[in-house]
């Protein structure tokens, strides 16, 4: 009997819906094309996968979605435990957020900060955690330095966007020296536009010396090619549109067949749909956000606005813009976008980059701009990820909910999973990150369908607070 990797099925490639949304689409799709992302047109061709499933298969771990996370626990399962996962992808490896971040990778997870970490859990517990991210900053480390990914090191500028924000800066500044061990630096405006960018908002900045800008899609792609060669399997255009678990096994539906495993584990980001398993019901809240770049630069462009690093740099707004030059002297940037996918594309949306973009840097006025894309970005509802076994009396697992963190968080928190699926718990485990499930709402799970009508508001206040008071 033929195996049902033997040959690829012909699967009809879909146009990129730009209107998906995970709370409203009843499906995903099935080989959809990627979003249009500067990413996606310089990666190169795409490494060799096992094409879609195209009969019944068993398999010891199966892991749903091939972006970071998935990709990276499949990597280490195979790495460290000699377990060969396989991996379902509903479209394109590394469809989702994998293709259309920033590229940023920092020594963060999820939205709070450090200072944040100890007003909630106390100084003994977010010393623990630091020591836990800067581990798994190490990880990302690791494997960016085995694969091409074009990466800018050097750390990240924080840039206050009005002088207001230079008391909280320097708070943060001085808790992450005085308390955690960092080289924080807090810099001038003067010395930013002399030193690093010539940003006409920058107050000033905070410089952390941990960060690596990447090019996310060929991190991917090698992440792709270590899981493979250590015999994981990855299948393309093969959502799960089907889950029934029977006696201890979980059955699988795709398109071409049903996948059996005794272990499966979640790694969707923000593109799982709600209807995938009430083990992850209303515990995410996705998040759009729009994301620019330019044309290259001429020189007396890259002079007029001074750019001097190619490192990290977000801003201090609340909906934050998050910019950096690009190894072929493009710019690009990012922020928050449409409340619902329908209203993605609208020319409000690139206009707030394209004027935010402006506004920092004159001299780019009226610049031809080459890429536009969007995407969702999972955030949870306590701004903290999760790396979790939901219930304990299930075979399931997920790491989900980075908040826009996840370029670099992604492949630690792969690693952890991966220890997860294998059994094993270290000392980390009871960290906050790694103990409990996603939460629901502060409100409730019933305030859960609201969440959009509160998210329109919140951004109408963070505007206000940003901008103007």
């Amino acid at each position: 009997m033929n195996s049902p990797y033997s040959a690829f099925a012909q699967v009809p490639p879909q146009a990129y819906d730009q209107h998906f949304d995970p709370l409203v689409s009843a499906s995903i799709g099935r080989n959809t094309d990627y979003a249009p992302t500067y990413w996606v047109a310089t990666a190169g061709e795409p490494p060799q996968h096992d094409g879609p499933i195209s009969g019944d298969v068993d398999a010891d771990v199966v892991i749903i979605g091939s972006g970071f996370t998935g990709l990276a626990t499949a990597l280490f399962l195979a790495q460290e435990h000699g377990i060969r996962a396989t991996v379902l992808e509903a479209n394109q490896v590394a469809w989702g957020c994998t293709s259309r971040n920033g590229g940023q990778g920092q020594n963060a997870s999820g939205r709070l900060y450090r200072s944040q970490w100890i007003e909630r859990w106390g100084l003994k517990t977010a010393l623990r955690l630091d020591e836990e991210i800067r581990y798994g900053f190490d990880t990302f480390k690791n494997l960016v330095a085995q694969i091409d990914c074009d990466p800018q090191p050097g750390g990240h500028l924080y840039i206050a966007h009005r002088p207001k924000k230079m008391a909280f800066l320097e708070n943060e500044a001085r808790v992450m020296r005085e308390q955690f061990g960092y080289d924080t630096r807090i810099l001038s405006s003067d010395e930013v536009r002399r030193d690093w960018c010539g940003d006409k908002e920058a107050a000033g900045a905070m410089h952390e010396a941990e960060g690596i800008c990447v090019h996310p899609l060929k991190l991917a792609f090698g992440y792709l090619k270590k899981a493979r060669a250590l015999g994981a399997r990855v299948h393309p255009s093969s959502p799960v549109i089907g889950w029934e678990t029977k006696n201890g096994v979980h059955h699988l539906r795709t398109p071409g067949g049903i996948v059996r495993a005794r272990t499966v584990a979640i790694a969707t980001g923000a593109y799982g749909i709600p209807g995938l398993t009430p083990l992850l019901k209303n515990r995410l809240f996705p998040v759009l956000s729009n994301s620019i770049v330019t044309r290259p630069l001429t020189v007396e462009e890259l002079k007029a606005t001074n750019f001097l690093t190619h490192q990290a740099i977000t801003d201090t707004r609340t909906l934050r813009f998050y910019y950096r030059l690009l190894p072929d002297n493009r710019v690009q940037i990012g922020s928050r976008s449409a409340i619902a996918g329908a209203e993605a594309g609208r020319e409000t949306h690139y206009r707030l980059l394209v004027n935010g973009l402006v506004r920092k840097f004159p001299a780019l006025a009226g610049i031809q701009i080459d890429y536009s894309w969007w995407g969702w970005v999972d955030v949870s509802h306590d701004m903290m990820p999760r790396v979790v076994q939901p219930d304990p009396k299930q075979s399931v697992f997920y790491a989900l909910g980075y908040g826009g963190n996840g370029v670099s968080f992604s492949a630690h928190a792969g690693r952890r999973m991966a220890e997860r699926v294998a059994g094993l718990r270290d000392k980390s485990m009871d960290l906050p990150i790694y103990d409990s499930p996603l939460p629901f709402p502060d409100q409730g799970e019933w305030a859960a369908p609201f969440r959009r009508l509160g998210q329109s508001m919140l951004y109408r206040w963070y505007w206000l607070r940003d901008e103007i008071l």
